[in-house]
């Protein structure tokens, strides 16, 4: 077997930690991906992984030999494609996962743009209301909503996704227009309860920089987005959203945006991706469209002042 073969298989068993992991995301039977590790072991002279019934971890030299890897196999990559990419474009298979609404709404229309000034591209689009694993799953690239925590990825902050408060001008005509959190008190809000969580969240605002919140009556509580603002829409009650979800509701006057100064901290948002793969010219390509294609569609924050939200239930889901 080649050597980049070799080195290619044992990136990924480290990174699945498990033989049979790995084998499934690389379309390999078990015994060759065993056979690999054995290969390059007796190659080097040295014991490269611990095997336990349960787990398999590098060894010391293993690790030291892991980041080696990353750095050749991307080498090799960006060489075998040097010069196929100067005349032809960036060209092969990219795995995305987006959350579901930015999905359906903003990437999924785009993709045509992309696909047209990157022929030789393919696009396999995720649209999931959960963080997937990306080493795991192969997943080249994802949007991230939230705070950004798992080991071993790189994260591409690309701005924030800031909130607003609607209602409809039915439910504003029975109860009234909230000027303020102190009038929140007389109102309904729309539940939503997060598919993870169960309960249901409490009502955000900034006020002077610091994070408040409000628990808050509900006669309708919804779990995920598009039930969300349907209610909102048929007059159930506030809710706070992103502001690019509800941006034509607003604009043809189905939705109020409402008390405007006292608003839930804006959401980073982030493109994540495992380092190995950073060197990837045709991942640089996609992930540089992507961020633009995000700034044009989703109005940053005026104010970069203010600090974002930690990552809460709705984070994702409302996505």
């Amino acid at each position: 077997m080649d050597r980049i073969d070799l080195f290619r298989i044992f990136a990924r068993v480290v990174e699945c930690a498990s033989f049979t992991r790995a084998a499934q995301t690389l379309g390999l039977p078990r015994s060759s991906v065993s056979a690999a590790v054995i290969e390059l072991e007796a190659r080097l002279g040295t014991r490269l992984l611990h095997r336990t019934t349960r787990r398999v971890a590098p060894t010391p030299d293993g690790t030291a030999f892991y980041e080696r890897c990353l750095r050749l196999v991307a080498d090799v990559e960006d060489a075998e494609s040097l010069f196929r990419d100067s005349t032809e474009g960036p060209s092969g298979a990219l795995r995305i996962d987006v959350p579901g609404r930015i999905g359906r709404l903003i990437v999924a229309p785009a993709l045509g743009e992309f696909l047209d000034a990157y022929p030789g591209m393919t696009i396999s689009l995720g649209v999931s209301d959960r963080p997937v694993d990306l080493i795991g799953e192969s997943v080249d690239c994802a949007l991230r909503v939230g705070t950004v925590t798992e080991p071993g990825l790189v994260a591409r902050t690309i701005g924030v996704l800031p909130l607003v408060n609607v209602a409809s001008p039915t439910y504003l005509g029975r109860h009234g227009t909230p000027e303020s959190p102190a009038d929140l008190p007389a109102h309904f809000a729309v539940g939503y309860a997060s598919p993870a969580g169960g309960g249901s969240e409490a009502w955000e605002w900034l006020e002077n920089g610091i994070h408040r919140s409000l628990p808050m009556r509900a006669r309708v509580t919804a779990n995920n987005a598009e039930a969300y603002i349907a209610c909102c829409l048929a007059g159930l009650g506030l809710i706070q959203i992103p502001a690019y979800d509800v941006k034509a509701h607003i604009d043809r006057g189905e939705l109020v945006d409402l008390m405007p100064m006292y608003r839930a901290a804006p959401m980073p948002m982030h493109l994540v991706y495992s380092h190995r793969r950073h060197l990837s010219r045709r991942l640089r390509v996609f992930t540089d469209w992507l961020e633009a294609l995000l700034r044009r569609s989703i109005e940053p924050s005026t104010n970069t002042s203010l600090p974002v939200a930690s990552p809460a239930g709705k984070a994702r889901e409302l996505c």
